[in-house]
């Protein structure tokens, strides 16, 4: 599975690699009063990308903020150290979601 997964990053990049490769003419960008950014097309599409990763990240801050200070004011509840090893953490009765951890 480890390998499959190192297959399937490897496609991925070698076609977004094409991708860059086969877009390198040059594209304008028209803003407001008259102003244009010329660049190749390949830099266009990432700063389109890069600028709506900062737009979903600063969209998420709000809720963020508010789990991480809910998170912070449950009490603290000390688990042995020979009880952790063997035994599932306590579940509390909160609002937040459960995390799942996915892998890729």
């Amino acid at each position: 599975m480890k390998y499959l997964l190192w297959l399937l990053k490897a496609a991925i990049f070698f076609t977004l690699f094409a991708f860059a490769l086969n877009n390198q003419h040059d594209a304008t960008v028209y803003f407001f009063f008259g102003t244009s950014w010329r660049a190749p097309l390949v830099l266009v599409v990432l700063a389109a990308f890069a600028g709506g990763l900062v737009v979903g990240v600063l969209g998420m801050l709000p809720g963020w903020w508010k789990h991480r200070s809910a998170a912070a004011q449950l009490p603290a509840s000390p688990v042995p150290p020979a009880a952790s090893a063997t035994a599932a953490p306590p579940a509390a009765a909160t609002d937040l979601p459960a995390v799942r951890q996915h892998g890729l």
